[in-house]
């Protein structure tokens, strides 16, 4: 079964860091871009942070530019969002997604919640 699991949300105080993390299973993430979105209950899903497969380039939205940090490790096939300097409008659900084709996004995990809360 091919699926991606994300891990490390929670509840934490403006100003504080959590890191996300992505394992996939059923594949290797070696060959896919992987992008971070995260969506607010009646928004639209938002694009915050993806890692290419070639050359690891990153993109950040404007949002999280400075503050958030997308990272991965092919060998524990695993792919990290370090977030640091949350703020209250960081609170989303974070979903990791894997793209074989540019901006095609085929795999989602279940989401994990993140809160920015004092």
């Amino acid at each position: 079964q091919l699926q991606l699991v994300e891990s490390g949300g929670g509840l934490v105080q403006p100003g504080g860091s959590l890191r996300l993390s992505c394992a996939a299973s059923g594949f290797t993430l070696d060959s896919y871009a992987i992008g971070w979105f995260r969506q607010v209950p009646g928004k639209e899903r938002e694009g915050v942070s993806c890692i290419s497969n070639s050359d690891g380039s990153t993109y950040y939205a404007d949002s999280v530019k400075g503050r958030f940090t997308i990272s991965r490790d092919n060998a524990k096939n695993m792919v990290y969002l370090q977030m640091n300097s949350l703020k209250p409008e960081d609170t989303a659900v974070y979903y990791c997604s894997a793209a074989l084709v540019a901006g095609n996004y085929i795999y989602w995990g279940q989401g994990t919640q993140v809160t920015v809360s004092s």
